[in-house]
């Protein structure tokens, strides 16, 4: 009886932890850019229903011991701020490393380190997973094989991984959730060589495969690849998302050994948001929809690579992308046209209002100066207009008059009092954002 009711409470605090289904994965920038500027945590679009914070990374001159500092706002601001939108039914995760911060565990004093500064981490912005994004020589393969590594740091990783996991299961009773984001080297490239970063994710992956709740492989800044049909695939393309994507499902011989794959619905695409998002690899929303529709069944072939699995894998999980931030910003696409896509793709109800569409909810001009302009179409009843600073602080509200359902009226909002920067407009009661920038 003991046995039982231990796994039936198991199992409750698995169903409890699991990401949606389908998933919107999205990085979220703990920093301000002028390209891809920051914006409030709170703020974010409601379709993205996962989003990975980037990033928990070694505190300098080590490469083991972890912080994360926010940057923008204070510490017990995006406390209160995960909380909230956690209420929400998102899930926050802490992303580690990223692309500029390789994290290596040499020894049993630093993984003990690195567990126990990420335990920290986790307990005090009460995250609910943790992304394991680990790039640049962070992996390096010497020898060994998937199933047997024998490079220390890759053992004391997948040792330390465990190790984050239990405790936080132990503390909190119930799991913590875990995503990988490699490169496909690390990954499909174990096919060609078990050596170096190639095929370094294989033997993280593979023991950790039970606890892996999505592996989304960065299709993006990689080059061409080999599919598991022999062909080799330009990044950019349907044939590139249909090979890595199935290559990862259906598993695939290495020099070190066999890689079992992982169920479908554990596999996210991960694509750039827009062009300037990445070096390379950004491909048109059309042609994503193309691949993916393809890859789950319910599409044509749309380019030269053919699914060994004909029926597709339906249950794909989701999307993720890199980044929300360049998703908002309408300088190298529309705003949220990668949400918008996957929105399209999965036939997703996500709860966003759509009362104002982009002809009638209207803000200009942008960048504006001495006052803004919002073109709002009735609904019935007065709106509160509401401008936020870039940390999500209520800036100005304004209140309309009553409003003929179907009329489109214009209103002008005095804005000298505030000083130049990155805002962002609401009509209360909608998620739709805009953001504006004064001069």
């Amino acid at each position: 009886m003991k046995k039982i009711i231990i796994l039936i409470l198991f199992n409750f605090s698995f169903a409890l932890c699991q990401l949606p289904n389908p998933a919107l994965i999205g990085y979220w920038h703990n920093w301000d850019d002028v390209n891809a500027p920051y914006i409030p945590i709170t703020l974010i679009d409601s379709r993205y229903n996962v989003i990975n914070v980037a990033f928990a990374v070694p505190k300098p001159p080590e490469d083991f011991e972890m912080e994360f500092n926010p940057v923008e706002v204070d510490s017990s601001v995006l406390i209160n701020q995960i909380n909230f939108i956690q209420g929400q039914g998102k899930k926050v995760i802490i992303s580690i490393g990223g692309g500029n911060s390789p994290i290596i565990l040499n020894d049993e004093m630093e993984m003990n380190t690195f567990v126990s500064t990420m335990n920290q981490i986790i307990n005090t912005y009460n995250f609910d997973g943790i992304d394991i994004d680990l790039e640049g020589n962070s992996l390096f393969i010497n020898g060994g094989t998937i199933s047997e590594p024998t490079d220390k740091p890759v053992q004391y990783m997948i040792e330390a991984i465990k190790k984050i996991m239990s405790d936080y299961y132990f503390k909190n009773g119930k799991r913590l959730l875990l995503t990988m984001a490699p490169q496909t080297a690390n990954v499909q490239g174990g096919m060609e060589s078990f050596a170096g970063v190639w095929g370094a994710y294989l033997p993280v992956i593979d023991a950790l495969r039970d606890s892996i709740e999505v592996l989304h492989v960065q299709l993006y800044n990689s080059g061409s690849m080999r599919g598991i049909d022999g062909n080799i695939y330009n990044q950019g393309t349907a044939d590139f998302i249909g090979a890595m994507t199935e290559q990862i499902i259906r598993g695939f011989d290495t020099p070190g050994g066999y890689f079992r794959g992982l169920a479908e619905d554990k596999i996210a695409v991960g694509l750039p948001a827009c062009a300037s998002a990445a070096s390379g690899g950004y491909t048109d929303t059309a042609t994503v929809k193309l691949a993916l529709d393809y890859l789950m069944g319910k599409g044509p072939k749309p380019g030269y690579y053919t699914l060994i699995n004909s029926a597709g894998y339906p249950k794909l999980r989701g999307m993720m992308t890199w980044s929300i931030n360049w998703d908002v910003v309408n300088t190298c696409h529309s705003t949220y046209e990668y949400a918008e896509n996957y929105e399209r793709i999965f036939n997703t109800e996500t709860g966003i209002i759509d009362e104002y569409s982009e002809e009638t909810n209207s803000v200009n001009p942008n960048p504006f100066s001495d006052y803004i302009s919002i073109t709002i179409q009735g609904d019935g009843k007065a709106e509160t207009i509401i401008i936020y600073d870039l940390p999500g602080r209520v800036i100005l509200k304004q209140q309309t008059e009553f409003l003929e359902t179907g009329k489109t009226s214009n209103f002008h909002i005095p804005t000298e009092t505030l000083i130049s920067g990155v805002y962002f407009v609401n009509v209360q009661g909608t998620t739709e954002m805009r953001m504006v920038v004064k001069n």
